[in-house]
């Protein structure tokens, strides 16, 4: 019987004891872990856990060995003051944001017209249909550290059709004879207004040309040229006479008069290449059917892909594609036919 008790005892005690020394090498090993390492680093999700702890078992101080319980109270009150924050935090408020098509739009406007201002763009923006402030436009405008000033493709453009360029070209004969073909052409549509071909070029011969190109109520401003001898005096004095001022380019510097240079070289590659030419008439046919594809017909990618007389875009309810030859098949014109 007795031993029947110690054995129930022991069964009921030993657990616990065990539990107990296990608890006491527990506290024994943190204690000299507290005593020999440095301060333990915490995790955010730590220092959430012993806040949680604290509020729902009374018992947990004595179990707290690594930090002070006044930490984990100023934890919890740390996250209580998080809490409330978070609810408390303000709401968007004030005008609603510009859409991004918009901030770009007076951005464009503002750098495209350099001279215009706040109230000029405002205005623009309204015919446009789109409402907004002065504040917002002058937020998102750009704005120029130098006073405004036009840009060269501007000034050049609204000068372009008071200039004129005029130059000379050689073509060989079938004979070997050397032919001079004089040319005018105007800047603002690239048209050749006046062309003439002479075996014997003089100052006198070059001045008449320029009396047939231009009638007295049509002459441009300035009048670009190379520094070619045959421009003498007479031919000077006679664009004085029609109130034209020369522009004189630099010696070899054809890039200076790019324009005419430009023509001369189309009318090379379309033209003059594939023929040959046998004398002053035939050149002048020539180029006189040439000259007239090149204004009505040939597109110019300077000119909006269009010709210097504009050709009207043709419909496809118009017909069916016809082509008309140029030179004897050289070159093509396409239109529509009924």
């Amino acid at each position: 019987m007795f031993k029947l008790l110690v054995a129930f005892l022991r069964s009921l005690l030993l657990p616990r004891l065990a539990l107990l020394l296990e608890n006491v090498a527990l506290r024994h090993q943190l204690t000299v872990l507290q005593r020999s390492a440095k301060r333990p680093r915490l995790r955010k999700s730590d220092r959430i856990l012993w806040a949680w702890l604290s509020t729902i078992w009374p018992s947990w101080r004595s179990c707290l060995v690594i930090v002070k319980p006044d930490t984990v109270v100023r934890w919890h009150r740390l996250g209580f003051r998080l809490y409330w924050r978070w609810l408390s935090r303000p709401k968007r408020t004030g005008r609603p944001k510009v859409p991004l098509e918009v901030r770009e739009l007076i951005r464009r406007i503002s750098r495209d017209n350099s001279t215009w201002g706040v109230p000029r763009i405002r205005d623009e923006l309204a015919l446009l249909g789109i409402q907004v402030a002065e504040s917002t436009i002058r937020k998102y405008r750009i704005r120029s550290k130098k006073p405004p000033s036009q840009t060269w493709r501007s000034f050049l453009k609204n000068h372009v059709k008071d200039i004129a360029a005029i130059d000379f070209f050689t073509i060989p004969t079938v004979n070997f004879r050397v032919l001079y073909c004089f040319i005018v052409l105007r800047h603002d549509r690239r048209k050749l207004i006046h062309f003439n071909v002479t075996a014997h070029p003089t100052a006198a011969w070059t001045a008449q040309q320029i009396i047939e190109a231009f009638p007295f109520d049509e002459a441009p401003k300035y009048l670009i040229r190379d520094r070619d001898g045959i421009y003498g005096n007479h031919f000077r004095y006679r664009l004085k006479h029609m109130g034209i001022e020369e522009v004189v380019i630099a010696p070899r510097s054809p890039w200076q008069n790019p324009f005419v240079e430009r023509v001369i070289g189309s009318i090379r590659r379309d033209c003059l290449d594939h023929v040959i030419v046998l004398n002053e008439a035939h050149l002048v046919r020539i180029l006189s059917e040439y000259i007239d594809y090149y204004h009505n017909a040939r597109p110019h990618q300077s000119l909006d892909h269009n010709s210097p007389l504009p050709r009207i875009v043709e419909s496809p309810d118009n017909g069916r594609v016809v082509a008309e030859p140029i030179l004897g098949g050289l070159h093509h014109r396409y239109r529509r036919a009924a």
